[in-house]
């Protein structure tokens, strides 16, 4: 295969579907590494937390191995592929333990899900790239919009701007999300993966690097030694990764070439 149709940010992908700096960051596998954050705030709403009990099995990280390489895999595809989350997911509902009902398809429900990613995917940013500016912060929320439109699922919930992403998100998990019953089966699972690739993450690192209110509602106090942790593996990840061709830093699931 053509070096080209295996590296995402190429001027080909670039043309045909423009989200540059999702292609860049989203199918990096150090986006993968932060993951337990994403999860840990998944697994604080009840009815995320109850899908997750009553409708995976065979390991919790077995499933997100899945589904997130499936979702990169559509964020980096040119073909019509909007069915492909209404099939997976139109199955899945139920009750959770407060006695409330339930279904992944609800957009509300969906968009949250989708939105820690988000957080993660900047998170990720932040911790192994550097950072990035307000501009380009903005015009990456504009294309992870593109992305979500892939999944041809009501973008009712979502925010028109990252400043007001931000602002949803934290009002989102300052008033929606509990320990349940159902977070405490999945909890250990979340902060100590035994596959895929947050299992090349310390569990030091990944307590120092839940989100704020997740490690409040967990019970969690990241320590100095936690934060320090978490910098050495950043710092390995980095030199480890900097010998590692190009599309290689790629999850499998970005480096496929966008028509297939």
């Amino acid at each position: 295969m053509a070096s080209s149709a295996l590296d995402p940010t190429s001027h080909r992908s670039r043309r045909q579907t423009p989200m540059p700096l999702v292609y860049r960051y989203l199918g990096d596998k150090r986006f993968a590494y932060t993951l337990p954050r994403a999860l840990s705030l998944q697994i604080l709403h009840p009815g995320n937390a109850a899908s997750l009990v009553e409708h995976v099995h065979g390991g919790l990280w077995a499933h997100k191995s899945r589904a997130v390489g499936q979702m990169v895999y559509i964020a980096y595809s040119n073909r019509d592929l909007r069915s492909v989350m209404r099939t997976a997911h139109s199955h899945v509902k139920g009750v959770d333990s407060a006695g409330v009902r339930y279904h992944s398809l609800n957009p509300e429900l969906f968009f949250y899900q989708h939105a820690t990613y988000l957080d993660a995917l900047y998170t990720s940013i932040d911790l192994f790239h550097g950072g990035i500016g307000n501009a380009e912060k903005e015009q990456l929320y504009r294309e992870c919009k593109l992305w979500y439109a892939k999944y041809d699922i009501s973008d009712r919930a979502q925010p028109d701007t990252y400043r007001e992403f931000v602002d949803y998100s934290e009002d989102f998990v300052s008033t929606k999300l509990r320990m349940s019953p159902e977070a405490g089966q999945l909890l250990e699972e979340t902060l100590n993966p035994p596959t895929w690739y947050p299992r090349r993450v310390p569990p030091a690192a990944i307590r120092a690097m839940l989100h704020p209110r997740a490690a409040e509602l967990l019970g969690i106090k990241p320590s100095t030694g936690d934060r320090i942790a978490l910098k050495t593996f950043v710092k390995r990840t980095n030199v480890r990764l900097a010998l590692t061709p190009h599309p290689y830093e790629m999850m499998a699931s970005a480096r496929h070439n966008p028509n297939d």
